[in-house]
């Protein structure tokens, strides 16, 4: 499972999980699409779940407003539920959800959370179990958008004092404050 650097060669490959709602909160929006954005004129490339729905649609939205490549992965059995965005660079549909989080992955230097619900964290914690037991070394990074990561950093906390999450693994997920320092945390890992 262990992809190389630079999926592209020369330029990093970012997966975003996220929402498919908008949440609460506008700076959830403001995030996605700054980090849409922010990509584009890295020229990143942007690898997400091809839904065209909540912070999913508003982070490739802006992506694609700003000339940036776009790498759509979708289920059919999502396609209508979240507006399968078809005018993508590049849209794959897929047979399965697990197919669909694989094809992502594999196609990504660098993963990325924001905001989301319970398929945001099923996906953010399936790359960081695959990292625990040594299929990768990707970064992980949470984007911390007004604080709403910080109920699963205390969780992991508490994983780690009660024995069941080692403290290597824990700190992989690297926890950042919004789409700003995201950014310039990915010039960093595009920087060596």
């Amino acid at each position: 499972m262990t992809a190389s650097r630079f999926v592209l060669g020369d330029r990093l490959s970012v997966c975003v999980y996220c929402g498919s709602r908008f949440g609460t909160e506008p700076a959830y929006t403001e995030a996605a699409e700054a980090l849409g954005a922010g990509l584009a004129a890295r020229n990143m490339r942007l690898v997400y779940g091809a839904g065209d729905v909540g912070l999913m649609g508003a982070v490739a939205r802006a992506a694609q407003a700003g000339g940036g490549e776009t790498f759509g992965v979708i289920p059919k059995h999502l396609f209508d539920r979240e507006v399968g965005k078809r005018d993508l660079t590049s849209f794959v549909i897929t047979e399965t959800m697990h197919e669909r989080k694989k094809v992502m992955f594999m196609n990504s230097d660098v993963v990325i959370a924001l905001p989301g619900g319970a398929g945001t964290l099923d996906e953010m914690y399936e790359a960081l179990t695959w990292r625990q037991l040594g299929l990768h070394d990707k970064p992980l990074i949470l984007s911390d958008v007004d604080g709403f990561w910080q109920p699963l950093a205390a969780l992991n906390d508490h994983m780690v004092a009660k024995g069941f999450l080692d403290r290597r693994t824990a700190d992989a997920l690297e926890r950042v404050e919004g789409a700003g320092a995201t950014l310039a945390r990915l010039d960093e890992i595009a920087a060596g």
